[in-house]
């Protein structure tokens, strides 16, 4: 695709930071939701703090960034697929949750190591656009569920149709920003169809509190009435755990550790090459060779410790900032570089956060149609050059689709494979079985 900013390029202060912004909403629910999801786990207990998590989400990507030579517009921010693991490692104190996800961020530096000693050509070998592309598609696919959860209010309450209507506004003035708007709104659809929502919303709110309609209360205002700071501290994951004194480490509880995170690791690999693949076809460069794989996994691995000793949490790439980069054309690492800085000090600044914790889940829901679509599509997109009139393509293709949407599972004990890396494993065998005796025919 044609690209407004290319990689190196350097958008103007002013818009840059707005770029910036839009680059860190676009991702700030789902990484502030990871460390609320597992104190939830765990009865309530704060073993994790959603500012500290954004500000480890920063640094870990700044250190992405200096690894991949500035050469992926990529933001890490916190996994989900992480969420049980931590979960289980707060058993062992802050230092569980450190020890835990340090070996996780091991597992990616030592895949990483590896592969700079093999070599990243058998990446496009094992995975051909057959098999990458209906994986792509998948991801964005997956979290369909997500979205419209969001979208009509039953991810933090009962099923709502005003929420619905205001997902819808924020979905459409979003689409209308990005196809129709002038060349500044194109830039920043996902700020202008979140600030389109929040008006509604709040109308909305406006007139069910005065007309007493329960339904019509979309906003909650609790968080920033109750503020009693501007500046707040966040609760670094590593201090705790030195207060704490690693008290819950030993041998035994780090074997469980390895055997909560390794596994995770490892499916979370399968998400990452599907990120950086989709991400190359949208700016038009292999990263899988430049600045390589083992660059890319080296990077997340360290992000990922680097990130979890400060805020708790492994980080991943993220979708969302891929499907930002495609439906802005803003590829600038120097936009990235930026929102990684925003995070860091927006993560003390207490009136950001909580009014984050007040924009309704319907409002991110009418958002994230247009940002899952978009991942979904270009998995689709990969998909074009393949021959789907031959029965072997097609039933690789079938092979992935069928059991990652459906959500399919494999639980080995305490380790379980997600749908998408399930599915992943499925099309490589079934690809693999398929080409056996294939070079021969076709030489014959």
């Amino acid at each position: 695709m044609k690209l407004t900013y290319d990689l190196h390029e350097r958008p103007k202060f002013g818009p840059n930071l707005v770029f910036a912004l839009q680059q860190l909403l676009a991702i700030i629910a789902a990484t502030l939701l990871v460390p609320t999801l597992v104190n939830g786990g765990n009865g309530g207990a704060l073993y994790m703090d959603p500012p500290a998590a954004l500000f480890g989400a920063g640094v870990g990507t700044l250190c992405y960034i200096l690894i991949t030579r500035k050469k992926s517009p990529v933001f890490l921010g916190s996994s989900f697929a992480f969420i049980s693991p931590l979960i289980g490692a707060c058993a062992y104190g802050f230092g569980g949750i450190i020890v835990g996800s340090l070996i996780a961020g091991l597992v990616y530096v030592i895949i990483s190591i590896v592969m700079r000693l093999v070599g990243t050509a058998w990446v496009n070998k094992l995975l051909p656009p057959v098999i990458i592309g209906p994986t792509v598609a998948l991801i964005g696919l997956s979290l369909c569920g997500s979205a419209v959860n969001n979208l009509n209010n039953t991810a933090v309450g009962d099923y709502n149709l005003w929420a619905i209507l205001t997902g819808i506004v924020t979905f459409i003035v979003t689409v209308l920003a990005a196809v129709k708007g002038s060349k500044m709104l194109k830039l920043i659809p996902f700020i202008t169809g979140i600030l389109a929502g929040y008006v509604f919303a709040s109308i909305l709110t406006l007139i069910g509190t005065l007309a007493d309609i329960p339904s019509l209360q979309l906003i909650n205002y609790s968080a920033l009435t109750t503020m009693d700071s501007i500046i707040h501290v966040p609760q670094f994951t590593i201090v705790e755990a030195v207060k704490e004194g690693f008290s819950g480490i030993n041998a035994t509880s780090i074997v469980s550790l390895i055997a909560l995170f390794a596994p995770v690791g490892f499916v979370v690999l399968a998400e990452h090459i599907g990120d950086h693949k989709n991400l190359s076809t949208i700016i038009d460069r292999d990263l899988i060779t430049d600045p390589g794989l083992d660059k890319t996994i080296m990077g997340d691995g360290v992000g990922s410790i680097v990130g979890a000793v400060i805020g708790g949490c492994p980080n991943t790439t993220y979708g969302e900032c891929v499907g930002c980069v495609a439906i802005t054309g803003n590829a600038s690492i120097f936009t990235i570089c930026t929102t990684a800085v925003l995070s860091i000090i927006l993560s003390f600044f207490n009136p950001f956060v909580q009014f984050v914790n007040t924009i309704p889940v319907c409002v991110i829901g009418g958002i994230c149609i247009a940002l899952y679509g978009f991942i979904a599509v270009s998995g689709l997109k990969m998909i074009q050059k393949v021959d789907l009139g031959e029965n072997r393509n097609l039933l690789v293709v079938a092979s992935i689709l069928v059991p990652g949407i459906g959500g399919l599972t494999l639980n080995f004990g305490a380790i379980t494979l997600t749908s998408i890396a399930t599915a992943l494993i499925i099309g490589i065998v079934v690809n693999a079985i398929l080409s056996i005796g294939e070079k021969k025919a076709k030489a014959e």
